[in-house]
């Protein structure tokens, strides 16, 4: 079985919204083909920090990436620097925070927009700054990158839905368009992504309310989805609760590695231990 890994974090798409907007997502789980759980964000509700639960497991109280403020290198160890270490290749293509969470902050314009250096805990990456830089380029980015580079852990994080929801509010027009826009991206790589063996995750870093923002403790703003592909998880709607700081250690097993120590232990519910 591969153990190969696409972690697809589409940000701020809250998980009423992603629920309904994602049609061959929930095509899938409709087919039993995939898996749709619930995922509590962290607090703050706020990228930086959650970009660093996502990616290290743990959260702001220990990692200290405690606001969008926190420019400096993570101390933590993320998923990019397990894989390196455990002889396996990564790719992110993403909003440059998380450059600058991994590989070096702050960040250069020029010199790290794109990476490809092995000595790094991101290997192979390209990174936007532009908070407009479309969605379906993030995505064809990652393609292109995948094809290349044939990384067994590649992040994709496109911006467009945090930006539509911060401008125009969760219940807006602009919002919901945006994530169906997401979803015919989707639509068009997952079959692809698929037929390769590929466990795919689909998930957000937070949610958004009403009012365009997020940061706190409402459902709106910290319920997520969490989408799974994989033949190590069995199909079907969830209705246990994830803890968000579970995300990490389940990419570790997926990707065949140990997770760091500072990772918590978490049975996910339709998990099957198999080879």
């Amino acid at each position: 079985m591969s153990n190969k890994v696409i972690a697809i974090v589409v940000d701020g798409m809250r998980y009423d919204k992603a629920c309904e907007a994602l049609g061959y997502v929930q095509h899938l789980v409709e087919l039993n083909q995939a898996a749709l759980y619930k995922m509590k964000s962290e607090l703050p509700s706020l990228s930086r920090p959650l970009y660093e639960v996502l990616l290290t497991g743990t959260p702001s109280s220990v990692n200290g990436i405690t606001s969008n403020q926190a420019v400096r290198l993570s101390n933590e160890k993320s998923i990019f620097h397990l894989t390196k270490e455990n002889g396996l290749r990564n790719g992110a293509v993403s909003y440059y925070w998380v450059s600058e969470l991994y590989n070096r902050a702050p960040f250069n314009f020029i010199e790290d927009r794109e990476q490809d250096d092995l000595s790094k805990a991101i290997q192979y990456g390209k990174f936007y700054w532009d908070d407009d830089y479309p969605d379906s380029h993030v995505f064809m980015d990652a393609e292109a990158l995948r094809r290349k580079y044939d990384p067994h852990f590649i992040y994709i994080h496109p911006l467009g839905v945090d930006v539509k929801g911060e401008l125009f509010g969760s219940e807006s027009k602009e919002y919901r368009e945006q994530i169906l826009k997401v979803g015919s991206l989707l639509a068009q790589l997952l079959p692809i992504w698929m037929s390769e063996g590929y466990h795919i995750l689909i998930t957000s870093d937070h949610g958004m309310s009403e009012t365009g923002n997020h940061g706190g403790i409402t459902p709106g703003e910290r319920d997520v989805p969490l989408f799974i592909i994989s033949p190590k998880v069995e199909p079907g709607v969830y209705n246990e609760v994830i803890p968000q700081l579970a995300f990490a250690p389940l990419v570790c097993k997926l990707l065949k590695i140990e997770p760091s120590n500072k990772m918590i232990s978490y049975q996910l519910p339709g998990y099957k231990e198999i080879n």
